[in-house]
């Protein structure tokens, strides 16, 4: 821990500095032309990582787009659409959940990129024949705030968050119809539980809404609990000495690894599959790993230490993992959507 709290003093001291955390790093003046990338990382993780891929690849012009993941999907429906005669406006993509990574697999909009030694690197599961790799892992965890609500007197599992009667009204989660990292969440839920789980968030009126507003009414006492990002959490426990607290649920953590792919050449925008390769290499390198890390993201390199501020060893979440169907998420996500808006959206 005093190594680790060294680490980031020095980290910090860097970034006043305006100087790159990882100096020894030699930067890639090979690496030329332009890329955009679309990710749903948040806008405070896109200013950083610019940076570092600014420092790493000068000659490289890396445009990061912020959508969320079901913003991002409808963009590029209409971009496969006539209008741009199936041509992305981007290159590559950082999304939420590997779902969409295997509809736009299935697509043929993905190409594919070899990286060195894939089965020592990572550990969460990848496309063996490199269509797309997992780059960060968000955790679903449940928070409460213990300024107003006693920690044995708040649920501990998603099963408790769903059915405890002393919650009704007073919880609340992300929408899975927008939010790819909740729609991850109320799969691996609805296979634990079934069906019926989404009918008791709905008889104990779960409010539907972003998570800074969960948050917000956590912080006033609006909300007992919420179902939630880890990141999110430990974002404002460092940067706004938040006393709100995560609990890691008593059956299981939803472990959401987010992908990393690129377009295929032909329907790319830039058509620069070169640079691709490179920054794809880089963000599954311990330099790329640690600025998800930084960002309150857990990284996906096998033996790398490093974990998001105030959170837990990645390795001990791992055996937790409740795990999502990625398939299912996939080609049963319209049932999974309509029985939650059934029992969640249109019951409130």
């Amino acid at each position: 821990m005093k190594k680790f709290a060294a680490l980031l003093l020095v980290f910090t001291m860097l970034l006043g500095a305006g100087q790159s955390v990882f100096a020894e790093v030699e930067p890639d003046e090979d690496i030329e032309g332009k890329i955009m990338i679309y990710t749903s990382m948040y806008p405070f993780a896109i200013d950083m990582i610019t940076e570092a891929l600014r420092e790493k690849f000068p000659n490289l012009d890396a445009e990061l787009f912020y959508g969320g993941t079901g913003d991002l999907q409808t963009k590029l429906a209409g971009e496969m659409g006539t209008a741009l005669n199936g041509i992305l406006s981007c290159d590559m993509l950082l999304v939420a959940e590997p779902s969409y990574s295997l509809e736009l697999k299935s697509y043929g909009y993905l190409e594919p990129i070899e990286i060195d030694d894939p089965e020592n690197l990572l550990r969460f599961d990848y496309d063996e024949e490199g269509y797309w790799y997992p780059v960060r892992v968000l955790n679903m965890v449940l928070a409460y705030n213990p300024e107003l609500n006693k920690y044995e007197d708040v649920p501990h599992s998603f099963k408790d968050f769903a059915e405890d009667p002393n919650m009704k009204g007073y919880i609340s989660m992300s929408n899975p119809l927008t939010s790819g990292t909740a729609m991850a969440a109320i799969t691996a839920l609805s296979d634990k539980y079934g069906y019926e789980y989404f009918d008791k968030l709905g008889e104990n009126q779960v409010m539907v809404e972003s998570g800074s507003t969960a948050l917000a009414k956590l912080q006033t006492g609006e909300c007992k609990e919420i179902m939630i990002l880890e990141e999110s959490v430990l974002k404002v426990r460092k940067e706004e000495q938040s006393k709100l607290e995560v609990i890691y649920p008593d059956d299981g953590v939803v472990l959401i690894p987010s992908t990393i792919m690129t377009v295929a050449e032909e329907k790319s925008a830039n058509a620069n599959i070169e640079a691709c390769e490179a920054v794809t290499k880089w963000f599954l390198s311990e330099e790329g790993q640690h600025y998800i890390t930084e960002a309150y993201m857990h990284g996906v390199l096998k033996g790398y230490e490093e974990i998001p501020y105030d959170s837990v060893s990645t390795d001990e979440l791992i055996p937790k993992d409740i795990g999502v169907d990625w398939e299912r998420c996939y080609y049963g996500r319209e049932e999974i959507r309509t029985r939650f808006q059934e029992a969640v959206t249109t019951g409130n």
